[in-house]
């Protein structure tokens, strides 16, 4: 890279407009979009779709909603040409869906584009010619008026054409291409002439789509020159203003959300950005962020795994993990910190029954694309206390106490620190069970007998050990008093209970419940014992004896057995 990068590269100039309005705007209303999936985008991809992928897409795109789907660029290739018969022949179009198709401004490609359109129902006829003066200087070696020239020659061909064929309903599109690195007066000048021609009315409408062919400027830039086009425009209640949108400068999403901001009513783009070089922009993201704001974007993504899978088998391109809405990763907090939030702000709205989301970290709920919370929380070694409680309540309903989660977050840390991977959701239910004795105690309850004698409760258990089988024997103030009382006499463990916490697994009444139980010793040493059973008593004393037998020689445990190794990650 270059020191002084102002040596061989400059900056694009900015447009006058210090009374610009669009910053003052806010989005409402979802803008009419058109896919260009299955044109410009399948023009980028290193092996073009053939007709069953392409059908695929088309299928899809219909079952999101879309009105207005570029579908070729007919004279371009057989290919190409083909799609659009076999649409059109086959009747696939459904009466409220237009399709689009591209051409430029050559006399021969746009007679072997009416042929391809041939008995369409309705079609948008899209003209394009280059505008910049870096295209005409070097590319086309022509004036602004020869350039205006081709593009007038072009627009009445169209026009002729489509007076000839009064069966298909037409709309005319006219991009001048280049636009955001286009003198604002000749881009305004070339779409008025054009218009002169085309003469839009309800009866054959208009659409003037203004692209970043290449983003070479800041966003609000971009909304300058779509607000200066729109003000100045003479038939500006007679067309549609689209946006085209490309990705090179990373801003693609915000130039045409500042552009509709500025007066745009269209955008054309693909699913997830697919396009030359960096990309079109991404019509999920712009739909999803509407909806996040309140705005129903007419668009379907409920099922965005169907989505994924569809794009990436049809275009052989992955979606990124990190993309918005859509990648593997968006939902996902490893963070303590983060984890922690997101679970409040669970509980919270459980508790409060809200229907506004309001979550911590997540400006949209997964489960209004398709996607289940258990992908929210995932646990490895950035993980906090919320972590692996989030995966045990989610899962299996235990709502633990803070001084447990801080407990088994220290256990589940020290594994993930060594292992030095992700923990799944089987593997942290695992050691929590190993760790707190919930499905093989090292102190297992067989009976239990108990009555009181007013303040005075007498107990009588078996427990079975590693060593056989101990039949206890204690008393106190109530039940959980006794068995302690029982442990000091038979095994000579000196316990009192710091803490204590119950409660159902569901709301039926046959449900089981769980106990979390703290102890510690004369030491002040402590540990934990839980229980789930469908007797309450039973689990009490079971997390009393779990937690009691972390205090016990060596010799009189039961054998554990820690999870294979191929449970500590995904």
């Amino acid at each position: 890279m270059l020191t002084q990068p102002a040596e061989k590269y400059r900056a694009f100039p900015v447009i006058a407009l210090p009374d610009r309005q669009w910053p003052s705007r806010q989005l409402t209303v979802a803008p009419r979009w058109l896919s260009t999936d299955l044109r410009d985008g399948n023009q980028a991809l290193a092996e073009p779709m053939d007709a069953e992928r392409k059908l695929a897409f088309w299928d899809l795109l219909l079952a999101c909603g879309f009105k207005e789907i570029e579908v070729a660029f007919p004279a371009a290739s057989q290919t190409d040409f083909q799609f659009v018969r076999q649409l059109i022949e086959q009747q696939r179009i459904p009466g409220d869906v237009t399709i689009q198709v591209l051409t430029q401004a050559r006399e021969a490609l746009i007679s072997r584009t009416f042929e391809a359109l041939q008995d369409a129902p309705r079609a948008i006829l899209h003209l394009y010619t280059a505008t910049a003066p870096l295209f005409r200087e070097r590319v086309f070696n022509q004036s602004k008026a020869e350039i205006v020239a081709l593009a007038c020659a072009a627009a009445r061909q169209i026009r002729d054409g489509c007076e000839a064929r009064p069966e298909t309903h037409w709309t005319f599109e006219y991009s001048p291409e280049t636009f955001c690195f286009t003198e604002p007066e000749f881009a305004l000048a070339i779409c008025e002439a054009v218009a002169d021609i085309w003469r839009p009315c309800a009866a054959r409408p208009m659409i003037i789509n203004l692209p970043a062919t290449v983003e070479v400027n800041t966003p609000n830039v971009y909304a300058d020159q779509i607000e200066y086009f729109c003000r100045h425009f003479s038939r500006r209640d007679a067309v549609c203003i689209s946006v085209h949108p490309h990705n090179d400068r990373g801003t693609g999403t915000a130039c045409a959300e500042l552009a509709l901001l500025a007066g745009a009513d269209r955008v054309e783009g693909c699913l997830f950005g697919n396009g030359e070089r960096t990309g079109n922009v991404d019509i999920v993201t712009l739909a999803l962020n509407l909806y996040s704001q309140g705005v129903a974007p007419q668009l379907d993504f409920s099922d965005i795994n169907r989505v994924i899978e569809v794009v990436t088998r049809c275009n052989q391109l992955p979606v990124h993990p990190r993309h918005p809405y859509a990648g593997e990763l968006v939902f996902t907090a490893f963070s303590g910190s983060h984890q922690d939030a997101i679970r409040k702000g669970f509980a919270i709205r459980q508790q409060q029954q809200e229907k506004i989301w309001q979550m911590p970290y997540l400006p949209l709920d997964p489960a209004d694309i398709g996607c289940s919370y258990e992908a929210v929380i995932r646990v490895n070694s950035q993980s906090g206390k919320s972590g692996a409680a989030w995966l045990l309540e989610q899962n299996h309903g235990l709502r633990l106490p803070r001084a447990l989660m801080q407990d088994f977050s220290l256990h589940i840390q020290h594994e993930t620190d060594r292992d030095g991977k992700e923990m799944t959701q089987r593997a942290v239910w695992q050691r929590f069970c190993l760790h707190y004795g919930v499905e093989e105690p090292r102190l297992k309850l067989m009976n239990a007998e108990s009555h009181s004698d007013g303040d005075l409760t007498q107990l009588e258990v078996s427990l079975s050990l590693s060593v056989g089988t101990r039949r206890l024997r204690g008393r106190g103030n109530g039940l959980l008093s006794a068995a302690i009382d029982a442990l000091q006499h038979a095994l000579g463990l000196s316990l009192t209970i710091e803490d204590y916490h119950e409660h159902t697994l569901s709301k039926r009444s046959d449900s089981r419940s769980v106990a979390y139980l703290c102890c510690l010793d004369a030491q002040g040493k402590r540990a934990w014992g839980v229980s789930i059973d469908s007797d309450i008593a039973r689990a009490s004393l079971q997390a009393l004896f779990n937690a009691a037998a972390a205090f016990l020689p060596p010799q009189t445990r039961l054998p554990g057995q820690r999870p294979a190794d191929d449970e500590t990650s995904r």
